[in-house]
């Protein structure tokens, strides 16, 4: 089967780490795949795209910034140049763009948001009119469909399908080169983009906590500076509570699994996610995770080493860290949250709607 995977934009970030390991997995599997997207590759996406071509996979991306005919263009090209019997759009914009093309190849949604996209009426208007050109909607959390039925109204295939790790890759077993950034015994780590829903901020308010009891412990802070007044923030309350020897502000990271068995403790104090890939990174490679009480965290609750609690209050928030700081790894079983059984759902709904369609040609 030819898979057309296509993304808003390849960066580093978690959708786009998804379809590189939905990619290469099927590509392996003996399938012929290909990725686009509708803006130019980011620069931290380089390391991936190495790895995609490595395993065969097609990558092509626009050179320049379109417009919006441009983007219908390139997605044009795209299609009639790679012949795709299946494609998969990843995130609103993808979807709303591909949907517009005068193709019948069969094209399945998948809603990544952890927020209401349908909240924007314009957005909303354009899926009322282009819902049934997609034949699945899949939404990687249960408040994906939700939104959907009560914004949009019911499509005749709808399913979650949650978002999975290669766990393989970040067990405690799995022998990763050791970070190139200075490690510390005692390192607690937020992985994640520089927005206020990521809430650095809030890490940073804990950890001053935590450095009253344990003074030996340490805060890195990686992602892409996607909001850079945010980001200006989080510098300026890392200076202000003079915290500029043991807080490190980093950049984006692709050698995450390295950076979380060379870590003693995981913090996610994010205020939504709809099925985070770094949240299961963390579970997958045993280290002890402090994250916010969220909806989609939840079902990790009762995980050994797991705790879920108020990130917006300092004092709870820093104790957990400290607590945490002291809690051995553990060996966590993700079933159903694995990358080999993410891949098989996709596969599963993409032979429902190409097999049909290859019978009656």
């Amino acid at each position: 089967m030819r898979i057309l995977q296509l993304v808003h934009a390849p960066r580093l970030s978690g959708a786009e780490v998804l379809v590189k390991g939905l990619a290469i997995h099927h590509q392996r599997g003996g399938h012929e795949v290909c990725m686009t997207s509708l803006l130019p590759q980011q620069d931290d996406f380089a390391d991936i795209r190495a790895e995609l071509q490595a395993a065969g996979v097609t990558c092509l991306f626009p050179d320049v910034r379109y417009g919006r005919v441009g983007k219908l263009l390139h997605l044009y090209r795209v299609v009639r140049r790679f012949r795709p019997d299946f494609i998969v759009a990843h995130a609103t914009l993808a979807a709303l763009y591909v949907r517009l093309l005068p193709v019948h190849t069969p094209i399945a949604w998948v809603m990544h948001s952890g927020v209401n996209d349908f909240e924007n009426g314009a957005l909303k208007r354009a899926e009322r009119l282009l819902s049934r050109r997609a034949r699945a909607i899949i939404g990687v959390s249960q408040q994906n469909i939700d939104d959907y039925l009560r914004e949009i109204g019911r499509h005749p295939s709808m399913v979650v399908i949650p978002n999975g790790v290669d766990a393989q890759l970040f067990s405690e077993a799995n022998d990763a080169c050791a970070p190139d950034v200075e490690v510390y015994p005692k390192q607690i780590v937020q992985l994640g983009r520089y927005i206020e829903g990521k809430s650095q901020l809030d890490t940073i308010r804990a950890f001053e906590r935590v450095l009253q009891a344990e003074p030996e412990a340490r805060l890195l802070l990686c992602g892409v500076v996607e909001d850079l007044d945010y980001h200006r923030a989080v510098l300026s309350l890392v200076r202000e509570l003079g915290l500029e020897s043991r807080v490190t502000v980093g950049g984006p990271r692709s050698d995450v699994a390295a950076i979380l068995r060379a870590s003693r403790v995981f913090a996610m104090p994010s205020r939504f996610e709809a099925q985070s890939i770094g949240f299961l990174e963390a579970l997958a490679s045993g280290i002890p995770v402090v994250a916010s009480r969220i909806p989609s965290f939840g079902f990790a609750s009762a995980f050994a080493g797991v705790n879920l609690v108020d990130t917006t209050d300092p004092e709870a928030y820093g104790g957990a860290l400290l607590s945490a700081l002291g809690t051995p790894r553990a060996n966590r079983q993700l079933a159903g949250y694995t990358l080999h059984d993410t891949a098989d759902r996709y596969m599963t709904i993409a032979r429902k709607f190409v097999q049909p369609l290859r019978v009656s040609a």
